[in-house]
């Protein structure tokens, strides 16, 4: 029998939160397991995650907002899929002077 791992591979800080932060470089094609709320939520990466960075839980639509920590840190500059890194090339800010969203009701 294989034990379970205890070591967290990523956080979640609130049930609001559709963006994962890891605490440890992850690997592309990793299943990930983390409890959200009082769900636990399985994501397969797409990308590789460093350390520090973070990974969407869920797709997340073009010009959505993206919520970390329970508050809002921006926006998807894209269509982001669960599992993806989420971070510059694919977030804009809600302060972004060049916003891909201006006007598309986001």
């Amino acid at each position: 029998m294989k034990a379970e791992s205890t070591v967290k591979e990523a956080i979640v800080l609130s049930p609001s939160d559709n963006v994962a932060v890891a605490l440890r470089d992850l690997k592309s094609g990793s299943l990930i397991t983390l409890d959200v709320g009082s769900l636990r939520l399985t994501v397969k990466l797409i990308d590789n995650i460093p350390f520090g960075h973070k990974f969407a839980l869920k797709d997340i639509p073009k010009c959505s907002l993206v919520v970390k920590y329970g508050h809002t840190i921006g926006r998807a500059k894209r269509d982001i899929k669960a599992g993806e890194h989420v971070h510059v090339h694919n977030l804009e800010s809600l302060t972004s002077v060049h916003s891909v969203c201006r006007g598309e009701g986001a």
